[in-house]
């Protein structure tokens, strides 16, 4: 039994810093990146369908990303939605296509995106946390059933908290790698 927690364990968490690497990846850099277009969601025949499944995005340079809409007759509302948005960007349609430029970020935005990835990062840190916690919660269930002594209850906590320790060095890694990449001028 103390295998399939710790089997759920590593599952979740890792579920948790894909999810934390996804977020990271949103976040404005002052480089252009198909990842900054995925949460823009545009009414296609009354349903909110990711930009990411109308369009091919692709990088034009370092600070301009082109998107070819499948429906060329939708460019012109994915160019408002982009520009709406509240990343930063100014996107121009052109004929059949987008052009998204990108500007360079001055140093009062790129401290606030740093802020932004530790709070980001923060809180799939507490997700981890929790995870910890309902392992911990089942593995005493498990020993005030029977299926565990105190002394396997005890290492097996330890093995747990190993686990999370682990990934939290890993989330940090993450964030630190990302505030690298948002500074970069």
């Amino acid at each position: 039994m103390p295998k399939e927690v710790h089997a759920e364990l590593d599952r979740k968490m890792h579920s948790t810093i894909e999810a934390l690497k996804h977020d990271l990846s949103g976040l404005r850099t002052g480089r252009a990146a198909p990842a900054l277009l995925e949460r823009i969601n545009v009414d296609y025949y009354g349903a909110q369908t990711p930009l990411q499944q109308l369009a091919l995005i692709s990088v034009a340079d370092a600070r301009q990303l082109v998107v070819k809409p499948h429906d060329k007759s939708i460019a012109g509302q994915i160019a408002n939605l982009i520009s709406k948005s509240n990343l930063g960007v100014q996107a121009v349609h052109e004929a059949d296509q987008v052009r998204v430029s990108i500007p360079s970020l001055n140093e009062e935005r790129r401290k606030e995106m740093v802020k932004l990835a530790g709070k980001k990062t923060e809180e799939h840190k507490v997700a981890l946390r929790n995870v910890r916690r309902d392992a911990n919660d089942q593995l005493k269930k498990l020993e005030k059933d029977g299926g565990l002594s105190k002394d396997d209850l005890k290492r097996e906590e330890d093995q747990v908290q190993k686990v999370t320790d682990k990934f939290i060095a890993e989330a940090d890694k993450l964030r630190a790698a990302k505030e690298v990449e948002i500074l970069q001028v």
